[in-house]
């Protein structure tokens, strides 16, 4: 049996092209060629598959059921063709326009802002949009190419690319220690000052666990809870009471001397499930080039593992 004959993406967008039309001659004006030479390609295509792709009569090209089928795998071959020519022309130009970023308040200001002129350093050509909220953000509605957002990855409408996981920390000061002494287990928890970050959704929950068991609730009742993370920064520093913070909101601190991890031996979040730092962006087969090229440079900039972890 011979092999057989090999179809060229030519030919597939020619194909493409009179099934659309359903017409040679229109097909052969844009190619700049003779009808004569369509029909031959067709037939060429139609030989190597084995199958009849159209009926032919004097008035008309009409696709029969194997040309219907075809039609799906062809338009997948030439637009795979077409997207990799779209990516490597990319990689020769350089990222310029409006470039729409949101991220939360607080982590935008510690860690997203105070990268932006390295950016700008970096893509002279690109202009910025940030807004910082802690508001659900939905992009289909709301103006945002690259959102940085915290929490568990669930949404499959959206691509994202995480950074890294969040890792909370107990916490108080040198001061508030000397002054109510040293954590010596979580329930020791209910004897202290505790100041509580309160959402939309409430009051943060208290969770902690031994590496590898299961998260246990600590209820406490805060000496100060509020909805705004700096004011409790702020509260603890001045030895006001023990706060339940992200690794990136205190790891500065931490390093300091100005907190003092408490139970380093535990595991604590505010919820059960993994939480991860990653830059989400609308699930399309190939993001624009600004879009990768932002998300490219805060992954070199935040490092492996985050900078505020090592």
């Amino acid at each position: 049996m011979s092999e057989p004959e090999n179809i060229s993406i030519r030919a597939l967008m020619i194909f493409t092209d009179v099934y659309e039309t359903q017409n040679f001659s229109i097909v052969a004006r844009r190619e700049g060629i003779s009808a004569s030479q369509v029909s031959r390609i067709i037939h060429q295509i139609e030989d190597a598959l084995g199958q009849q792709l159209f009926y032919r009569n004097t008035r008309a090209v009409i696709p029969t059921e194997s040309g219907h089928l075809f039609v799906r795998y062809a338009r997948a071959m030439t637009g795979s063709l077409e997207e990799a020519r779209r990516e490597l022309n990319e990689r020769t130009l350089e990222p310029s326009g409006m470039i729409r970023i949101n991220a939360p308040v607080f982590f935008g200001q510690r860690h997203v802002a105070p990268a932006l002129p390295g950016l700008i350093e970096r893509y002279p050509r690109l202009s910025l949009e940030l807004t910082l909220t802690d508001d659900y953000i939905d992009p289909h509605r709301d103006p945002a190419d690259v959102m940085f957002r915290i929490g568990v990855l669930t949404d499959s409408s959206f691509h994202a690319r995480a950074f890294g996981q969040q890792f909370y920390h107990l916490a108080a000061s040198p001061a508030y220690l000397h002054r109510y002494g040293i954590l010596e287990s979580p329930e020791d928890l209910t004897r202290h000052k505790c100041l509580v970050y309160r959402g939309s959704s409430g009051p943060n929950r208290w969770l902690l666990r031994r590496p590898g068991e299961e998260w246990v609730h600590f209820h406490v009742s805060p000496l100060m809870s509020s909805n705004n993370a700096e004011t409790l920064l702020i509260a603890a520093l001045g030895g006001m009471g023990i706060v339940l913070f992200p690794d990136w909101l205190i790891g500065e601190r931490l390093k300091s001397g100005e907190l003092i991890a408490l139970l380093p031996e535990l595991e604590m979040s505010i919820k059960t499930e993994p939480q991860h730092i990653a830059a989400i962006y609308p699930n399309v087969r190939h993001p624009p080039l600004n879009v990768r090229a932002v998300i490219d440079y805060y992954i070199e900039a935040f490092g492996s593992p985050l900078y505020w972890q090592t």
